[in-house]
């Protein structure tokens, strides 16, 4: 982009051994904690510590101070890296930043910003730092200077793989809905005026008092004013929403007549608040989309032919997209790339990890979304589904085939499945097609073959290629000569 920002968001600096230092000692709150998400974040934070710990050590300098500080907690004798956040070196800073902002405490979001802002400090055209600190100033509830350091990484990205462009439109249309929504309150309750200039808190209070005292006019302005006050000091923008949240429901609950300036209010406020989760988006219904059960899908595969393709490297010389296309139902994953010649056209199933947004456009009949965690699974459907871009989409019996339907035997599999073999379990599972067939699946011993954008993404390693590839090899049937098919029926 060669768009100049009218008000450009800058890196505020972080020194990388108070960064270090921050990481090391939030590592230690987090001893003996139940919380799933902050698990996770603990070993993310134990990876990057013993990284630093370990990588290799500059000259030795005069004064060990600033930059070139060893962090508390390192192991004696780690001294900062030669060449601090180099491409290896950045992947674990932003991992825990990722963890941190998931666990959604305050905490853990003031960690997430300290290693924004030390990124920025030191790669300022950071694409990923960048986005970082996007995501951090959305969560504080400050939607305008997020949506700056979006478009920030916007400039500096070509493809807009994590879906911030959407992002960012659906930021800017839920803060113009909030302030239309602002103005029609202060506009139909003028009495609100009186009390804006006050402590928001404590207006607030006395508005609900005079609810509760059977006071309807006094309570809306009491309240309406104590909103006014906290757009006007900057209060974070989720703490506004509830707050009208809390008024829309008061003053057009049950028992009440809304009358046309309040429907009207509910309408800007459900506005704001579809936009901020979604983007905006041409039918909320998602283009009639029907969700698939598990016993729905098992319908809709009974008795058909059905091939996976692999997007491994081989598949660039294949030769086989004729005979892809001649299956039933063709299957593909992720970030499938489409050449005619040796990947074939069709796809009828797309079969999706949560995380990214490649190919979720693509008009497809069934698309399954898969994810581990149940609460991201419902985020992305909400989010990312492009309406009329699919038929069907999974319901949650579909959410994790090999944890949820694996039983004990799920205790043998891959603890991290990927997308293919939670797919090709899933129809193995269900024993209804009488061809399965897995093409150029060497569990990327050639690399891989995807959509362009996707090219730049390093093979994930927290698969278990080997023991998912001894899973499909004790089960084949027979295996094609060259290797490039192999078939389970």
């Amino acid at each position: 982009m060669t768009r100049v920002l009218t008000k450009r968001v800058r890196a505020r600096g972080g020194e990388l051994a108070d960064c270090l230092r921050a990481c090391a000692a939030h590592s230690g709150k987090l001893v003996g904690t139940e919380d799933r998400r902050r698990i996770e974040l603990a070993e993310q934070l134990r990876k990057l510590l013993v990284l630093w710990s370990t990588a290799p050590v500059a000259e030795p300098a005069p004064a060990a101070t600033g930059a070139t500080a060893r962090p508390k907690g390192a192991g004696k004798g780690a001294a900062t890296p030669a060449s601090p956040l180099d491409h290896q070196l950045l992947g674990a800073p932003l991992a825990v930043a990722d963890r941190a902002l998931r666990c959604a405490y305050d905490d853990e979001l003031a960690l997430a910003g300290i290693i924004a802002d030390t990124v920025l400090e030191h790669r300022s055209s950071s694409r990923a730092g960048w986005r970082l600190r996007g995501r951090v100033l959305e969560a504080q509830g400050r939607p305008t200077e997020a949506v700056e350091a979006y478009e920030r990484h916007l400039e500096l990205t070509k493809e807009d793989g994590y879906g911030v462009r959407a992002r960012v439109d659906g930021m800017r249309a839920a803060t113009g809905a909030r302030t239309e929504l602002l103005a029609l309150l202060a506009r139909t309750v003028p009495d609100a005026a009186r009390f804006s200039a006050g402590p928001a808190t404590d207006t607030w209070a006395d508005g609900l008092a005079a609810h509760d005292a059977g006071d309807p006019a006094g309570a809306r302005a009491r309240m309406v004013g104590a909103i006014l006050a906290m757009d006007r000091t900057g209060s974070p923008d989720h703490e506004v929403q509830e707050a009208l949240s809390h008024y829309l429901g008061l003053t057009t609950g049950p028992g009440t007549s809304p009358t046309t300036d309040q429907l009207e209010a509910i309408a800007l406020y459900a506005n704001a608040r579809r936009n901020r989760m979604r983007g905006p988006v041409p039918d909320p219904l998602f283009g009639g989309v029907q969700w698939l059960s598990l016993g729905e899908f098992r319908n809709r595969i009974t008795g058909k032919s059905v091939c996976l393709i692999a997007n491994s490297g081989r598949m660039a010389e294949s030769r086989l997209g004729a005979g892809i296309d001649a299956y039933d139902l063709v299957v593909r994953f992720n970030s499938y790339r489409i050449d005619r010649k040796h990947t074939g056209e069709r796809t009828d199933i797309h079969t999706t990890v949560h995380k990214h947004f490649y190919n979720w456009d693509q008009h497809v009949e069934t698309r399954l979304v898969f994810s581990g965690i149940s609460a991201d699974w419902k985020h992305s459907v909400r989010n990312k589904l492009i309406p009329g871009a699919q038929t069907y989409v999974n319901d949650e019996s579909l959410r994790w085939p090999v944890r949820n339907l694996g039983g004990k035997a799920a205790a043998e599999l891959p603890p991290i499945p990927t997308s293919g073999f939670n797919m090709l379990w899933l129809l193995d599972f269900l024993d209804v097609s009488p061809t399965i067939d897995l093409i150029g699946f060497d569990f990327y011993e050639s690399g891989a073959y995807r959509t362009p954008e996707a090219m730049k993404l390093a093979i994930a390693h927290v698969h278990e290629y080997g023991s998912e590839k001894a899973w499909v090899m004790e089960r084949a049937q027979s295996v094609s000569g060259d290797g490039m098919r192999i078939s389970l029926r």
